[in-house]
């Protein structure tokens, strides 16, 4: 009888392993598509911008300024390595593509322009994306800590390796109200 309830303990407790085990697995390999998403995105992003500072230049080309720091802050977008970097220099393209906005603000035929309409509303949906993106990456790193960090399976996620993932989040000069100066 004793050996009949050992070997069950024993095989609950292996169910047990591999269940949490692979719970781990799914939540890691979530966070790791909700990246992937997020950067498709914001590739999509990045190849919207050009076109954008294009057709705004050619109606407001002494705003030279303005398409330098799109320009810049896109580049800086492109290099930047994990979440944090990333939230950071989007915060930078936001606060960037606002400004090359309150420029066309000041240009009523680029308003008009059906061209310029198109590259803001198609970069209005992906910053839409964007934002969904973010939110999935972050529910699927919240699910993932919280298992990491609750017992028992912290300490099968500690045997195996699992590590604390960084939640995409805006830096504190992006939370209050954005300056436009020209």
């Amino acid at each position: 009888m004793f050996l009949i309830v050992l070997v069950v303990v024993v095989v609950l407790l292996l169910l047990y392993v591999i269940v949490t085990y692979n719970g781990l697995v799914r939540l890691r390999n979530r966070i790791q598509n909700a990246w992937a998403q997020i950067d498709v995105q914001l590739r999509r992003r990045y190849d919207l911008i050009p076109n954008l500072v294009e057709t705004v230049k050619g109606y407001a080309a002494h705003e030279k300024g303005t398409f330098e720091a799109v320009t810049q802050a896109r580049a800086n977008a492109i290099n930047a390595q994990g979440p944090a970097a990333q939230a950071q220099a989007e915060n930078m393209i936001s606060g960037a593509l606002k400004s090359l906005f309150a420029v066309s603000e000041a240009y009523p035929d680029l308003k008009a322009n059906q061209n310029f309409l198109s590259l803001q509303e198609e970069l209005s949906g992906t910053e839409g994306r964007i934002s969904y993106a973010r939110q999935y990456y972050n529910d699927a790193v919240l699910r993932l800590n919280t298992k990491i960090q609750s017992f028992p399976s912290n300490i099968l996620a500690g045997m195996f390796g699992f590590k604390e993932h960084e939640y995409f989040e805006a830096d504190d000069t992006s939370r209050g109200p954005v300056s436009v100066q020209f």
